[in-house]
């Protein structure tokens, strides 16, 4: 094994852990509710959207973090490497509280906007308010996640998550279910059990951090005005453009609703799935993203370069190879969510395009973090949001409201601009801009 692949592979093999077990909190909520049947998965899959884009600004400080901290440890900065965690934690306090209180208390209005069902209505409101306690929990577990990815120390994010999961699941099962004594709370149960979960990862990230970052300056030193600013100046675009895509996903999933809700749950659990192999894709993503910036930081720009290239080869590999299962034998996948069988019917062709074209989707997704890690989160913004609002999303409107296309054509065009989009990051790292990039 050659050096090359030893250090990539130790440092995105605990994040793709972290992220599958991350995603899996989701699925669980994913399958332990399908047996409560389509309205519930409908309501679920509409509530996990809307807690990740009232959540993503704050989730967007993570990249600032990543990006700065990588930088200061390829220039040597080790006693300051944990300084853009205190500042990126600071800021997740100053925003993640406030916006919490204020979306618990509009939650009903604005989920009554996304659905016409009042069974989805109700069941995914109170859902969605369970999950937005847990808002600053999310923002401090994906700071933390930035930063242990920056120093090459993603081993404490993979075995946090999965103390996480084990937690969700377990209060999953007592709260859906009504087991050991408990009352039984079906889809807010679900929620509760998740937001507890995130929580206890925030202590652990805490007390992990104050064994292993305090040479770092952990909540010792803390940033001043230029390196907030920094932080701000990275994170922000970065935000942004993961405000626009959760909304997108929102806004694709209300199009979906219009054609049936039996549609809008198979594109939920298509979409899980679909994350579950870009979450792979991500370990793959953020691990290049440190090495590009850590090669940044010490000068060393073909270094980068040649490290967005291999990575990206690697995952397209890899991930491309893992979905090749879903291809030949999708209902292996979709029985475990989905127990109408119109509803599989629906769903089972669109999974097995979505496995086919995965090693595509890896070329994006990791020259996407790749630029991330160079610090031109600005590029990542506009390229993301022309693709998804201004091509994407119109079309599948027209498609559902003027043509009468059902769940298998919108899914098509999906992909279809996916993979323009990956195109379009493949000319990005190619012209070299994100090389004159100063954090």
């Amino acid at each position: 094994m050659t050096s090359r692949l030893r250090r990539t592979l130790s440092l995105a093999l605990p994040i793709m852990g972290g992220m599958i077990s991350q995603n899996i909190m989701n699925l669980v909520d994913t399958a332990m509710l399908g047996v409560l049947g389509d309205e519930a998965l409908a309501s679920v899959g509409l509530a996990q959207f809307s807690t990740f884009t009232c959540g993503a600004f704050i989730i967007g400080l993570a990249t600032g973090v990543q990006a700065t901290s990588a930088r200061w440890l390829g220039a040597g900065r080790l006693g300051e490497i944990a300084v853009p965690l205190n500042g990126g934690l600071l800021l997740v306090l100053l925003l993640g509280l406030p916006t919490s209180a204020l979306l618990i208390h509009l939650a009903p209005t604005l989920f009554s906007v996304l659905s016409q069902d009042a069974a989805v209505t109700d069941h995914g409101t109170i859902y969605f308010q369970a999950r937005l306690v847990g808002l600053l929990a999310m923002g401090v577990n994906f700071v933390f996640r930035g930063y242990w990815n920056a120093v090459n120390l993603s081993k404490f994010y993979m075995r946090t998550i999965i103390l996480m999961n084990v937690t969700n699941i377990f209060l999953n099962w007592v709260l859906i279910f009504g087991n050991l004594g408990a009352p039984r709370l079906g889809v807010v149960g679900a929620g509760i059990g998740t937001t507890v979960a995130l929580y206890i990862g925030s202590a652990t990230y805490l007390l992990t951090a104050l064994r292993h970052a305090r040479d770092g300056g952990f909540l010792v030193r803390w940033p001043d005005r230029a390196t907030l600013s920094a932080l701000l100046r990275l994170s922000i675009p970065a935000g942004i453009q993961h405000v626009f895509f959760a909304a997108g996903m929102l806004a694709f999933f209300w199009i979906l609703g219009n054609i049936g809700t039996a549609e809008l749950a198979a594109g939920h659990v298509l979409s899980n799935l679909l994350l579950l192999w870009l979450l792979l894709t991500n370990g793959f993503g953020l691990a290049a993203a440190s090495f590009v910036g850590q090669a940044l930081g010490a000068g060393k720009v073909q270094e980068a370069r040649a490290w967005g290239w291999y990575v990206t080869r690697l995952s397209m590999l890899v991930v491309g190879g893992l979905a090749l299962p879903a291809l030949l034998a999708p209902d292996l996948f979709l029985l475990l969510f989905l127990h109408d069988p119109t509803t599989l019917t629906l769903a089972r062709l669109p999974l097995q395009l979505t496995a086919a074209t995965m090693a595509l989707e890896a070329l994006g997704v990791v020259l996407m973090n790749a630029h991330y890690g160079a610090g031109h989160s600005r590029r990542v913004m506009v390229i993301s949001l022309t693709m998804q609002w201004c091509l994407f999303l119109p079309i599948a409107f027209a498609m559902q409201a003027i043509w009468g296309f059902g769940l298998l054509a919108i899914w098509i065009a999906n992909l279809a601009y996916r993979i323009l989009q990956s195109v379009t990051f493949v000319w990005s790292w190619q012209a070299g801009g994100w090389t004159r990039i100063r954090v």
